[in-house]
């Protein structure tokens, strides 16, 4: 049985991908300082595949803890990392945060890996390495513009890191560069949790709709798009869990062909917010509570994936859609409701 480490496991994405490499036979190893997620996730892996993955609280930062933890778990066959601080907003407002949460940890990561010869690595990387495209569906051959947030910048610089250690070393690694993750899974028993205010569009909506939040702030409507609102490719947290069992399989089985691959893993259309809102509501039957505000900072005006390299090198391709995932997103919400009430 491979082993298979998943830094940020008890995360969003990083929860659903632990389901999936477990339901694919995968024995998985979880780290998580717990800082963005919840023990109670554990619980619900548990529920949903019947075994609970090996937890490790520990925060990557930590350099000490991180060779302590090889020396534990020296038998990886490889390494899917999540663990990052991920809000465009929150990066502009405190950019050493994110500049020391997201890159100090992949080098300490990468030092161990490439000391215990464990060589297969998927980044969790991101469309805001992009910037503002020139173009649209944008593709993996798209030119890397300067970064419009400090968060794009230390995916950008992330993927130079793994580029330059996969060169001079045994080291294989495969960056998917995904779009907007959202929804949760069928069962319910995971799917987002973001601690205090929402950084994220459907959180954001799903709490307005169950009267958490007063009201949904709409950043800008004279964005150069059809109705004046930002356009973005919304993904199923599903279907982009499996992109990463995928890429993985793909590296232990040696079809790659290079030391170093992106994908990018979206939907391939681009929905605007004033859509997603829309959706929601007609999935959800409830009337939203919203208002037009300033422009936020670091967004881009619209990016939505061109997804052929994906569904033809990895044989990967989206099975849900947006009002898949907004139902999902809006029973999870219910269900955290209505645990919190009880």
């Amino acid at each position: 049985m491979k082993k298979i480490l998943v830094t940020g496991g008890l995360g969003y994405i990083g929860s659903h991908t632990v389901v999936e490499l477990q339901q694919a036979g995968f024995k998985v190893v979880v780290i998580d300082n717990l800082a963005n997620s919840s023990l109670d996730v554990l619980g619900g892996i548990t529920t949903i595949t019947g075994q609970a993955p090996i937890f490790e609280r520990l925060d990557l930062r930590n350099k000490a803890d991180v060779i302590d933890f090889f020396k534990t778990h020296n038998d990886l066959d490889g390494v899917i990392h999540f663990a990052a601080s991920k809000a465009v907003g929150e990066s502009v407002e405190n950019p050493l945060l994110y500049y020391e949460n997201n890159l100090n940890t992949l080098v300490y990561l990468l030092q161990e890996c490439k000391a215990h010869s464990i060589n297969n690595i998927i980044f969790s990387s991101s469309c805001t390495v992009y910037g503002e495209p020139d173009s649209l569906p944008i593709t993996e051959t798209a030119s890397i513009k300067k970064a419009m947030s400090p968060y794009g910048n230390t995916k950008q610089i992330s993927e130079e890191i793994l580029f330059d250690t996969c060169y001079i070393s045994e080291m294989k690694s495969i960056a998917l560069r995904y779009f907007n993750p959202i929804g949760a899974h069928e069962s319910v028993e995971i799917g987002e949790l973001p601690i205090g205010v929402p950084q994220n569009l459907v959180p954001f909506i799903t709490q307005t709709a169950a009267g958490i939040r007063e009201q949904l702030s709409v950043f800008g409507d004279d964005y150069d798009t059809s109705d004046g609102s930002c356009i973005r490719d919304y993904i199923h947290v599903v279907d982009l869990a499996k992109a990463h069992l995928i890429a993985m399989q793909r590296l232990l089985s040696e079809k790659n062909t290079s030391d170093f691959e992106v994908f990018n893993i979206g939907t391939g259309e681009g929905s605007s917010v004033f859509k997603v809102i829309k959706t929601f509501e007609k999935v959800s039957g409830e009337k939203l509570n919203y208002k037009v505000v300033d422009r936020r900072p670091g967004d881009v005006t619209a990016i939505y994936a061109d997804t052929k390299k994906a569904n033809e090198v990895l044989g990967w391709k989206v099975e849900k859609s947006l009002e898949n995932a907004l139902a999902s997103a809006w029973k999870w919400e219910q269900k955290v409701r209505s645990k919190k009430v009880t």
